[in-house]
């Protein structure tokens, strides 16, 4: 009887070593996920997605993730090349392209590509201007994804996407900008007045000499004239003096240019 209940305690135990070393065998792999298999120590491969079988005890696995990683870069004080101190943090998208590099080249890659971004930030922008560090952000964005892909690619890293988020200068730098901003304001302002009047001045200058060189023009213009004003409640009386009159003064005081004057013969022809 003892020997008949040891038997199926045996026989038991056998079928739960047995599940047992099948559960420690397969492997269930996701679609986003490999794993990088050491046998004895040797690298045999990256397997997935799917069931994997592995030999128990024998080898060894690391799951990898293939998905994006999305890092927010902490805030670095950084000097730039016209000694203006800044404040400055990035965003990091990045990505395991090759598990097996990942796993054996590196020992955490996570954390060597985030102290790797973070040094290369302040590089970056410690070499650009404050003016450009505002205005060309794309330019010093691709520097950054270029120089931080290009050292992690022996990770088997794959950096997509770097971006600079805030950039932080001292109150008094707001406000020289602010001032400056405002100067070149004024300073369009001027030269948009500028350009109207000298384009309304050449306007001027061209109707005079049409009214100089017609007098059937002049004619007209001051019977509009006194029609304007007589529509007015005014006590203005005008007493138009004959254009003959009026062209030789006009002439007198104010010579037509030869050159008005053979365009306007022009026009006319």
């Amino acid at each position: 009887m003892i020997e008949l209940i040891l038997a199926q305690f045996t026989w038991i135990g056998a079928v739960i070593v047995l599940i047992f070393l099948m559960m420690s065998a397969i492997r269930i792999v996701r679609e986003y996920e490999r794993l990088v298999v050491f046998r004895l120590g040797r690298l045999i491969g990256v397997k997935g997605p799917g069931i994997i079988f592995i030999i128990p005890f024998v080898d060894k696995v690391m799951r990898m993730s293939l998905r994006t990683v999305v890092y927010d870069v902490a805030t670095q004080e950084v000097i730039t090349r016209d000694n203006v101190t800044t404040k400055v943090n990035a965003v990091l998208y990045y990505r395991v392209v090759d598990p097996s590099k990942a796993v054996i080249n590196i020992q955490d890659f996570n954390q060597a590509t985030i102290q790797l971004a973070q040094t290369t930030l302040r590089g970056v922008v410690g070499q650009a201007e404050l003016d450009e560090l505002l205005s060309e952000r794309d330019k010093l964005n691709r520097s950054l994804q270029e120089i931080i892909d290009e050292a992690s690619d022996p990770w088997g890293i794959k950096v997509t996407t770097v971006e600079i988020k805030d950039v932080v200068i001292p109150p008094e730098m707001q406000r020289v900008i602010s001032r400056q901003a405002e100067a070149e304001r004024n300073r369009r302002s001027i030269v948009i007045q500028s350009e109207g009047e000298k384009e309304a001045a050449v306007k001027l200058a061209e109707a005079a000499v049409i009214l100089a060189t017609s007098p059937g023009a002049m004619a007209l213009r001051a019977l509009r004239t006194a029609a304007e004003v007589a529509a007015e409640n005014s006590n203005t009386l005008i007493f138009p003096l004959p254009m003959e009159f009026a062209r030789i003064l006009t002439e007198m005081s104010y010579p037509v240019p030869d050159k008005l004057k053979e365009k306007l013969e022009e026009k006319e022809s």
